[in-house]
């Protein structure tokens, strides 16, 4: 990747990218972690570009950067089609708002050759974090996270969609991230922006390599939306080093990622990283979060909510969420696909109970906020 290019940045080599604004975002303390950090005797800044890149979790990949407990480390991260959607565009076979042309052409580069020939999430990294070994617990203390100026989210027929066995075609739906506080769709609804990498992760210790696309004990595509700037994630260190990558940057996303994809885009993750060593505090055997308070307001004027009650809580979600399309589709005027990729962006599903056999119940949650009337 061209790293300029890849983040839009002003003032880095390429245009468009914007900074969510730090007003919005209350203070917070520091929070009790798993276990005391070890000693940080240095506070040093790295950046990553977006040529360290790789598509798999390997704990025997080269580290791209050494650290220090307290470092900042800024990764310089590419969408998750690795710039695909951008060389569609430059080659005619996807089109695009001509308002968006020039950005989103700015953004196109030269496919990525997948590691070990295993394609996934482009990820940056891995930093080798200096001694940490397997038992530790890493803290990922998410400073800021930045946008390119555009993003996309997409639907197809046949893909891993909650309801993409009604999609009748392929759709892509443009954002434009260049307001940096909200982005605009079409003429109906206004969605405030939440940046957050969607992929955070370390090393498995079990022998790699390991695709991308499935979550795991020790992070990866985990694709939780509160992990915005000033969230601190607490992963279990598996192997010597960490080994940590980040990538998979969402410009808004609803719980759920419900058509498969948040407003995907070019970005900037900083963090600072924590080491705990082991035996000090409770051993961590999956990911866990301190989340801030939500920064947007998205909610402030309720919400509409349909439900789905059925044998399986996949069924129940699917039924909720066909439910909230045909209200949209109703309501708002939109078609099956615009209204599917909107609810992915901004619609929060909802386990609402577990325990009234022989049926769950799904609740999925429309934002009324986002709505221009």
């Amino acid at each position: 990747m061209v790293p300029g290019r890849a983040l839009g940045v002003r003032g880095a080599g390429a245009v468009g990218a914007r900074r969510v604004a730090q007003s919005r975002r209350a203070p917070q303390p520091r929070v009790p972690c798993p276990a005391p950090p070890c000693r940080e005797a240095r506070l040093t800044a790295h950046r990553l570009p977006a040529s360290d890149l790789h598509t798999v979790w390997d704990a025997t990949l080269p580290p791209a950067l050494r650290v220090g407990s307290g470092d900042v480390v800024e990764f310089v991260t590419v969408d998750a089609s690795g710039g695909g959607v951008a060389r569609q565009v430059a080659a005619g076979t996807l089109a695009c708002p001509e308002a968006l042309r020039a950005e989103v052409l700015a953004s196109a580069c030269p496919a990525m050759t997948p590691t070990g020939g295993v394609a996934g999430h482009p990820l940056t990294g891995p930093v080798f974090i200096e001694d940490a070994r397997p038992g530790d617990t890493l803290e990922v203390e998410l400073l800021d996270v930045r946008t390119a100026a555009w993003g996309w989210n997409a639907c197809r027929p046949g893909g891993i969609g909650l309801l993409d066995d009604r999609v009748p075609g392929q759709y892509t739906h443009f954002w434009d991230l260049r307001d940096g506080a909200f982005t605009d769709f079409l003429d109906v609804a206004r969605v405030p922006l939440a940046p957050f990498p969607g992929v955070i992760g370390v090393a498995p210790g079990a022998p790699g390599p390991h695709r991308t696309a499935p979550p795991r004990q020790v992070g990866g595509n985990l694709d939780v939306r509160q992990l915005t700037a000033g969230a601190r994630l607490f992963l279990p260190v598996e192997v010597p080093g960490a080994l940590l990558s980040v990538g998979d940057v969402h410009a808004a996303q609803g719980d759920g990622e419900v058509c498969s994809t948040g407003i995907e885009t070019d970005g900037v993750v900083t963090a600072r990283v924590h080491l705990h060593r082991a035996g000090t505090g409770r051993r961590l055997r999956t990911p866990e979060l301190q989340a801030t308070p939500e920064p947007t307001g998205l909610w402030r004027k309720g919400a509409y909510v349909t439900t789905g009650n059925e044998p399986t809580l996949l069924d129940a979600a699917r039924t909720a969420l066909g439910a909230l399309l045909e209200h949209l589709e109703h309501e708002y005027g939109l078609s099956f696909v615009q209204a599917y990729v909107l609810a992915s962006a901004c619609v929060d599903l909802r386990i609402s109970q577990l325990v009234d056999a022989p049926h769950f119940t799904v609740s999925a949650h429309l934002p009324l906020s986002i709505f221009n009337r």
